[in-house]
């Protein structure tokens, strides 16, 4: 009897684990995530297979890097003499027109990149992206005009945005599920390493002979590179399971499954779990024998999800942080700094510390939720950013008070470590987790046009009014931010804790006529 009793009390946890899974094996449904996955498994970094497969997603982070080098050489060129000299001192619409031009390569490639990720997977349209962007950032530095310069930008916003697309689909769609949600977070927080590495080049650069324009050509020329990696090794990761599926591609799905994220092993558990969820998921969605744009306003669930995909690019975009994106030298020269070194230095330290700050915020993601990041951004931007105004109006009033463009140059650093907690590392993670397998694409494919009309105006607007009304022009987004304090309240639910499958219960509900026939399902 003892002897029993010790069986009992010391048995193997992995053999403990089976046993419970063998038991609900009956009625696959009633299985977690919980339920198959391996029972004291080593870390990641330990595992092969994972850590191969999580250090491949470097691959696809470096769109987001690419999109961050962007941002950052045009706030390093027009800080820059050589530029400023070679292209006659830009302002206004010349000015918005180079700031703008990726974003008239992002209006042609609007209605073709669904289509190409949907029919062509995830892997292809980041290579065509990524080699359009090594010819664009070519043409970039072998610029001789305007005209030039203004092509080879449209260009980079053209392969830019398809390879940006695909991108964190690829991530969410092969990451390992408990790895998933981090992983997908990291992505955007990439972007400051790609504004570093342009922020750190263009200084450099900025000391060579004024009479060169080398100084911004070189930084030009660097835009290529992380792409240039992306064309070499994309073909390295694997295709999303979730797309072999949906292409009937089951077998070769599973075995992408069994491969990464099984070890190869010919049985698993997870892998079983896995497969069941997507092919239900994708199954139900082929049923509604439609997978177009129109899809978002066929059920409450989905016009949700159109709210969010709509909304989260317009907080992104559109809570003043366009106007230290793209504008800092204008920013900087209105609290009376002006020296162009320490604008470049400036830049360069705030680049290392939104890039610390949003890392940080990516690996709470689980911890504080989705809605809880959310929520905390957009309170302490919203406060932040009236202390900022404040101050420049009284350091505008004062003749340029040291003291009180410390404090607007204190506030600009408190704005974005709660503009990163909420507006950097979440979103892709959220609308990957919201959107359907079918509406997947279609959606990020709107949420960047949402954000491209916001850059629009950022482009346009930001330089006219900094120039015209100074810091009186900050009132309008503080207005913005307290509407996005509100949109998070009521309408951004919490998504942590779930599969991507999963999370339809979170927004359709009991509602939807899929998610009544499953209840009725686990009912009978």
């Amino acid at each position: 009897m003892d002897t029993e009793a010790r069986e009992t009390v010391y048995m193997d946890p992995v053999v403990e684990k089976q046993n419970e899974v063998d038991e609900k094996m009956s009625d696959p449904r009633k299985l977690t995530l919980e339920d198959v996955l391996p029972a004291n498994a080593a870390p990641w970094y330990k595992t092969r297979h994972l850590l191969l497969l999580n250090l491949s997603m470097i691959v696809c982070f470096l769109s987001s890097t690419t999109n961050g080098y962007d941002g950052s050489l045009l706030n390093g060129l027009q800080a820059m003499t050589q530029w400023e000299d070679y292209f006659n001192h830009p302002t206004g619409g010349p000015l918005g027109a180079l700031v703008n031009g990726v974003i008239f390569g992002q209006i042609i490639a609007f209605p073709v990149t669904p289509w190409i990720c949907d029919h062509m997977g995830r892997r292809f349209p980041i290579f065509f992206g990524s080699l359009l962007l090594v010819i664009g950032a070519i043409l970039q530095a072998a610029s001789q005009d305007f005209a030039m310069f203004l092509v080879s930008r449209m260009i980079i916003g053209f392969g830019g945005l398809i390879a940006v697309i695909p991108s964190p689909m690829l991530v969410s769609e092969i990451a390992y599920p408990t790895h998933r949600h981090i992983l997908t977070a990291i992505y955007n927080t990439l972007w400051y390493l790609g504004a570093l590495v342009a922020a750190a080049i263009t200084l450099r650069t900025s000391f060579m002979p004024a009479s060169t324009s080398w100084a911004w050509r070189i930084p030009s020329l660097m835009q290529g590179f992380f792409p240039l990696l992306q064309v070499i090794f994309i073909y390295f990761l694997p295709e999303s399971p979730r797309y072999l599926v949906y292409k009937g591609k089951v077998e070769e799905a599973r075995r992408t499954l069994l491969k990464h994220h099984a070890g190869g092993a010919e049985q698993s558990a997870l892998v079983d779990f896995e497969m069941n969820e997507i092919m239900a998921a994708i199954e139900a969605e082929k049923a509604q024998k439609s997978t177009s744009y129109l899809e978002f306003f066929k059920t409450k669930g989905n016009r949700h999800r159109l709210f969010l995909v709509c909304m989260i690019p317009a907080m992104m975009q559109l809570s003043g942080n366009g106007l230290v994106s793209y504008y800092l030298s204008q920013v900087l020269d209105s609290i009376g700094i002006t020296d162009a070194t320490i604008q470049l230095q400036i830049n360069l330290g705030l680049t290392v510390y939104n890039l610390v700050v949003s890392f940080a915020a990516a690996s709470t993601v689980e911890r504080f939720g989705r809605r809880g990041l959310f929520l905390f951004s957009t309170v302490g931007m919203l406060t932040s950013f009236i202390i900022w105004t404040i101050l420049s109006a009284l350091n505008q009033q004062q003749g340029f008070v040291p003291a009180l463009g410390n404090g607007v140059l204190a506030m600009i650093f408190l704005f974005y470590l709660c503009y990163n907690a909420g507006m950097n590392a979440v979103p892709y993670l959220y609308l990957t987790e919201v959107l359907s397998y079918s509406l997947r694409a279609k959606g990020i494919n709107i949420m960047q046009i949402v954000a491209t009309i916001a850059l629009i105006y950022n482009g346009f607007v930001n330089t006219i009014a900094m120039s015209d009304i100074s810091w009186r022009y900050y009132i309008v987004y503080i207005c913005i931010i307290a509407v996005e304090v509100v949109a998070v309240y009521f309408f951004f639910p919490e998504t942590k804790g779930r599969t991507l499958e999963e999370v339809a219960l979170v927004l359709d509900g009991k509602n939807d006529p899929k998610i009544q026939e499953l209840v009725k399902e686990e009912e009978a």
